[in-house]
């Protein structure tokens, strides 16, 4: 792991702002993507010479006031400024490295929650991307693409190192972008068993999953549409909301729902298969 996920979460989200959204001209001259750090401290309210420190991994110990300034100019999320308060902790000692086994215990009331929302697609994952519950409609989605057949299903592990990944994921280079975004988010925040699996996954497949971990800055997307390619049902594009469950071991609950009237008809044929 990379020692500076600060400076890489920092330049990440000021390489992912559009000039145009705060107000500053383009162009095709812009030698980098999205905003120019001085752009950003102007912004921010801070030097250009104390955000090339941050960026650079030579000033680890910003004040709350620089951070939620610098929150503030990126336009970040709730949820991604969580995660930079956490990354300022993690590299400065106050947060401890997790050598605990990730819970694959779910609650009861949590898998009754998954029978009440039966016969959507809907499934619980720790932190490491491993299936630990699901709902019979998910099971008639992802069994027949391969995805459940390991023990216990592993999301990323399917999508990186399994032939069939590809084909069932027609946008596959997104899906993969945001399994390695997960990965790298609970591993730069002192997950050393999201890093085995990384590493794991870096000599199993190479650049593929390396290159994309190497480059993961942002937080993965919690809601959105997949296209799914179903050897039953067809394409299926599907919108999925994923919730964290609190008092948990860093759990989310996923949920698919039809995201047009073709992929609705064709869940409904699914669940009506014996």
């Amino acid at each position: 792991m990379a020692g500076n996920e600060l400076g890489v979460f920092l330049r990440s989200r000021r390489e992912a702002v559009a000039p145009a959204a705060v107000g500053l001209p383009g162009g095709s001259r812009r030698r980098t993507p999205g905003l120019r750090r001085a752009e950003l401290a102007t912004l921010a309210g801070v030097s250009v010479e104390y955000l090339t420190r941050l960026e650079q991994g030579r000033d680890r110990r910003p004040s709350a006031e620089v951070l939620a300034a610098l929150a503030d100019a990126l336009s970040l999320s709730a949820g991604e400024r969580v995660h930079l308060h956490r990354l300022v902790k993690a590299t400065t000692g106050g947060a401890c490295q997790n050598v605990a086994s990730p819970t694959r215990t779910v609650r009861p009331t949590v898998r009754a929650l998954l029978d009440r929302l039966e016969p959507a697609p809907a499934l619980v994952v720790n932190r490491l991307s491993e299936v630990l519950a699901r709902t019979a409609g998910y099971d008639r989605l992802a069994g027949p693409l391969g995805l459940l057949e390991a023990g216990p299903p592993n999301l990323a592990r399917f999508v990186f190192t399994d032939a069939r990944a590809r084909a069932a994921f027609p946008d596959w280079d997104r899906v993969a972008d945001e399994r390695a975004a997960d990965l790298r988010a609970a591993a730069s925040l002192g997950d050393l068993h999201a890093a085995v699996l990384a590493e794991e996954l870096t000599a199993a497949v190479g650049a593929s999953f390396g290159d994309r971990f190497t480059a993961a800055g942002a937080l993965p997307g919690r809601t959105g549409v997949e296209r799914w390619s179903h050897p039953l049902a067809g394409e299926l594009s599907l919108a999925y909301e994923s919730l964290e469950v609190p008092d948990t071991d860093e759990h989310r609950l996923i949920v698919y729902l039809p995201a047009d009237e073709a992929a609705s008809a064709a869940l409904g044929l699914l669940n009506s298969t014996p």
